[in-house]
């Protein structure tokens, strides 16, 4: 892949399959298993219990809690790229940053634990939307189609799609000041959205979006996120994982820090 400035990201725009249809039946409500513990979502782990008890989350109106635990995913763990996509929500607490499927991870434990049920939604993106977030000379390691996931919640009798909390708003802020007038299709920079100057991120009691125009695969819905991983794996494997795990991943939050701290 040649090399890439940020200037090459100006005019960005999507490279979308048109004939993607997400597989949603959105008539069914919710189970008992949308509330179960397992051992990705394992809420009832101390550091997380005493996360809810010090917020004081439990005590809040669904609506409420939802904003508040939606808003601690998004803005207090920021973006970055974990170890592995298979981490537990209490490690992925304890690491303090994540990107939609480790996230996502720690959302659907927070809200089960305060008895939202919730649900996993797998796709693949196109790698085209994390240029930027991954620096031009590690993208050449990135599958063309990279895992990606969002949170589903029942809520007020549907199933809403929450996909908003993977980039923090200090991140974004970032890309956004430097695309100041950017309101049509938009990817890069870990973002895919028709209007980065107004994304569909903030939790208003309907579906969230910040990635979502990047999808090239729709897998369909689990009800846990275990369950996926067994059946699809994730990202890479061989030695290309052990480089991501020890090497590459800390290059690329390097780079991600360092937008967030001084901008492109």
């Amino acid at each position: 892949m040649s090399s890439l400035d940020n200037n090459d990201f100006t005019n960005v725009s999507l490279k979308v399959d048109s004939q993607i249809t997400l597989n949603k039946p959105r008539n069914k409500g919710a189970r008992k298993e949308h509330l179960k513990v397992t051992p990705m979502l394992d809420y009832r782990a101390q550091v997380i219990q005493q996360l809810i008890k010090q917020r004081g989350w439990s005590s809040l109106s669904r609506y409420d809690a939802i904003a508040a635990v939606y808003l601690f995913v998004r803005d207090e763990i920021t973006f970055g790229y974990n170890s592995d996509d298979t981490l537990s929500a209490s490690q992925v607490l304890k690491d303090g940053y994540g990107q939609c499927n480790t996230k996502g991870t720690l959302l659907m434990a927070l809200l089960r634990a305060l008895a939202i049920p919730a649900r996993f939604h797998g796709f693949t993106i196109f790698n085209e939307l994390q240029k930027g977030a991954i620096p031009n000379y590690l993208f050449t390691f990135a599958p063309k189609r990279i895992i990606h996931s969002w949170v589903e919640i029942y809520f007020e009798g549907q199933w809403l799609d929450l996909e908003g909390y993977i980039i923090d708003q200090a991140y974004l802020s970032q890309v956004q000041a430097k695309f100041s007038d950017q309101c049509e299709a938009f990817s890069a920079y870990g973002i895919a959205t028709t209007c980065l100057k107004r994304p569909e991120n903030d939790w208003q009691g309907k579906s969230t979006y910040i990635q979502k125009e990047g999808i090239a695969d729709d897998f369909g819905i689990y009800d846990q996120p275990d369950d996926f991983y067994r059946e699809k794996g994730s990202n890479l494997s061989g030695l290309k994982k052990i480089a991501f795990r020890y090497v590459l991943r800390h290059l690329m939050n390097t780079n991600v820090n360092r937008i967030r701290q001084r901008g492109l």
